[in-house]
């Protein structure tokens, strides 16, 4: 089974949940950028 919440199992490599929500974090801000710069644009 495969439970993508459940990162600390991810082969044991040491990722544990601070890289993977670290990436999450990292993705939010960038599409909350984007919709920054596309709502900014559509205003103007």
């Amino acid at each position: 089974m495969y439970y993508p919440h459940h990162c600390c199992d991810y082969g044991g490599y040491g990722y544990g949940h601070g890289f993977y929500g670290r990436s999450t974090f990292v993705l939010i801000v960038v599409l909350f950028i984007l919709l920054i710069i596309v709502g900014a644009a559509f205003i103007h």
